[in-house]
């Protein structure tokens, strides 16, 4: 039998996956992680781009991944403390 996950080949247990990470509060909640998490990151990856501490370009696509990147972790985290939970 194949685990409760993202990536189970059940197609019912994978929309149920997708149903939980939509409802709830969790998009809010990831919302809120991404914009604290998030510009700790740009300023982290891009502390070169910084005028007066560097001469490197911002990279916009760096700086849109540091955004993404805890939103997609709190999402799954979330998700996955539902589903063992028995939501």
């Amino acid at each position: 039998m194949t685990p409760p996950g993202p990536f189970a080949t059940d197609p019912d247990d994978h929309r149920s996956w997708w149903a939980l990470a939509v409802s709830g509060g969790v998009p809010k909640r990831s919302l809120y992680v991404a914009l604290v998490v998030g510009p700790i990151l740009t300023l982290i990856n891009q502390y070169d781009a910084i005028p007066g501490f560097g001469e490197r370009s911002f990279d916009l696509l760096k700086a849109f991944l540091s955004f993404c990147v805890p939103y997609c972790v709190a999402t799954y985290g979330a998700v996955t403390a539902r589903r063992a939970g028995g939501e």
